[in-house]
């Protein structure tokens, strides 16, 4: 399992680049797997929690029914000038009372809600840098590659 903070750690400057990207908006895109393996896209919030990429939804919701199901997803900031975010892993659902207490914001809609974490496979960067599209990738482990098309 792969925290934010390992990350941040691996990757110090891509990773403030792509928190940045997240926090500089409200919502953002999920994308979980239905039952049948289609895409769904649902909007999101996510939070910066201890070592960890959080985000919850409400109880019971369809995207929570998906990452139940199966935890593979990805989530998508909310584009900007100055360059695309991603982040891809598998959620990892917060049930036990103290951890999960440990993940609310004081945002969270009332009735109970589901939280979770984000065990983080990749992270990617993509910006247009003069004539080039630039894409710098992380993976656990494996540093940044930057990848550069014309």
């Amino acid at each position: 399992m792969a925290t934010w903070k390992q990350f941040e750690t691996e990757a110090g400057e891509l990773a403030r680049e792509v928190r940045q990207r997240f926090e500089s908006a409200e919502t953002h895109v999920l994308a979980t797997l239905r039952g049948d393996g289609a895409p769904r896209v649902s909007g999101s919030e996510v939070d910066f929690m201890g070592d960890d990429l959080s985000f919850g939804s409400m109880l019971n919701a369809v995207k929570a029914r998906d990452l139940a199901r199966d935890g593979r997803c990805a989530i998508h900031a909310h584009p900007a000038a100055n360059g695309d975010a991603k982040v891809a892993g598998v959620a990892v659902e917060v049930v036990e009372t103290a951890e999960k207490a440990a993940y609310t914001t004081g945002g969270e809609p009332p009735g109970g809600f589901h939280s979770f974490r984000l065990d983080l496979h990749e992270a990617v960067m993509t910006a247009v840098e003069g004539d080039e599209l630039v894409i710098r990738v992380w993976r656990p482990g494996r540093g940044v590659e930057t990848f550069r098309r014309k």
